[in-house]
């Protein structure tokens, strides 16, 4: 049950991170440049209030390299950070491969 609801959850935010694509790329051919919104903005619309507190929670944890690499995903563009997260979400519920054959 829970590899399902892993795999559930995986596929709707890959859906979202395709979705974020799409509308990257509609803005980007109507500039006439490539324009890709970085997920900080893109959560500080869903919710500045979470954005804040999860800023605050990896500056509490102390470490420079912890806010480095948190403020270095947030700078990614949402359909990396969606996609990224969502592949790890469908891995982490896949079944075990069965080895068939094998002695051990």
């Amino acid at each position: 049950m829970i590899r399902f609801l892993l795999r559930l959850l995986g596929f709707l935010i890959l859906a979202g991170g395709f979705v974020a694509l799409v509308i990257d790329g509609t803005r980007s051919i109507a500039a006439g440049a490539v324009a890709f919104t970085p997920a900080a903005t893109t959560w500080a619309a869903a919710s500045a209030d979470s954005l804040e507190r999860a800023r605050a929670f990896v500056a509490g944890l102390g470490t420079a390299i912890a806010s480095d690499a948190f403020s270095g995903l947030l700078s990614l563009p949402t359909f990396a950070v969606l996609g990224g997260i969502g592949v790890l979400l469908m891995l982490a519920g896949r079944r075990p491969r069965r080895t068939v054959g094998v002695v051990p």
